[in-house]
């Protein structure tokens, strides 16, 4: 028990580093946003623990502007949480042990995001695997709960702060996720689809701005996909 506490506490340490910084300071930006939609504080918090990963929350504040009904913003923000289901894929196998109980992977499931799924692949086969999980609960669980305080205060002080400072901190968070999947990215071919995505998407939102997300995934994907199986078949056997 004490080693696991150990692993925990570990974990929650990792948590406090400048990528959970930078996501602390995206969050600044949700919190006004959120109260700009007309949410309570309560509802704001209670946003940031169940649904968690920040452009899900930033589709529903906006499906909330903009009146949408309940089965469309659902709906909306289940498409763009599919993102995280082969993180949660890679995730898994690298966090079960021999003894590990289903139940605690999908506990932990919960808090995949990219912040915490970069900082989990990048030291998690430096642990030892039974410790794995408690690793995990502590770094996933630490990033939670600072930004479910991060925003409670940011939404207590929101009308103080500039606009344009909100703002500035929002758009932190893409930059820290185009970087930190370009640094982990274990094969050449996810640099060749996070490359055709960035041109490629700004070109679909002149032609199909309501489709350019979607479009530029698909493009960049197949492109890396038929990239990769290019590169092993001219690999020496």
């Amino acid at each position: 028990m004490t080693s696991r506490r150990l692993w925990y506490l570990r974990g929650a340490r990792t948590a406090v580093s400048i990528p959970g910084l930078i996501l602390a300071s995206a969050f600044v930006g949700f919190a006004g946003l959120a109260k700009e939609a007309g949410l309570t504080l309560a509802e704001t918090v209670f946003m940031v623990g169940m649904v968690w990963a920040l452009p899900a929350k930033v589709v529903l504040v906006g499906a909330i502007l903009s009146g949408a009904s309940l089965p469309a913003a659902a709906f909306a923000v289940a498409l763009s949480s599919i993102r995280l289901a082969p993180m949660v894929v890679a995730l898994v196998p690298e966090l079960r042990g021999p003894k590990t109980p289903r139940w605690v992977l999908y506990v932990l499931s919960h808090f995949v995001a990219v912040t915490s799924w970069v900082l989990a692949m990048e030291r998690l086969r430096g642990i030892p695997r039974d410790m794995r999980t408690s690793y995990y609960a502590g770094l996933g669980s630490t990033l939670v709960l600072v930004n479910m305080a991060v925003v409670a205060i940011v939404f207590l002080v929101a009308d103080s702060l500039p606009p344009a400072v909100s703002a500035a901190l929002f758009l932190l968070t893409p930059m820290y996720f185009l970087t930190s999947l370009w640094g982990s990215a274990r094969e050449r071919a996810g640099h060749v689809a996070m490359v055709i995505g960035l041109v490629v998407g700004p070109l679909l939102h002149l032609v199909a701005p309501g489709f350019d997300l979607l479009g530029a995934g698909l493009i960049g994907g197949g492109a890396a996909f038929i990239f990769h199986k290019l590169s092993r078949r001219r690999a020496p056997a």
